[in-house]
């Protein structure tokens, strides 16, 4: 699943992979957003952790559940 995170104030996104299902991504930052808490942690599918201020939030983009296609289309 691609997961793009867009800053306030900040040209750059962060873009990165995660193993997560879109309604788990989904649900994750819901949850930090309507909640008191101050950041977003999220993982990619190496393992890396991105923590966020949420403060700093400019939106989250999380990909559509497909499998990705491999070869060419006619």
């Amino acid at each position: 699943m691609e997961v793009r995170i867009g800053l306030r104030d900040s040209a750059r996104e962060l873009a990165f992979e995660s193993n997560l299902a879109s309604a788990e991504l989904e649900k994750s930052v819901l949850e930090v957003l309507n909640s008191d808490a101050k950041l977003l942690k999220l993982t990619d599918d190496k393992g890396r952790a991105f923590i966020v201020p949420v403060a700093a939030l400019a939106f989250v983009e999380i990909g559509a559940d497909q499998a990705r296609r491999v070869g060419f289309i006619a």
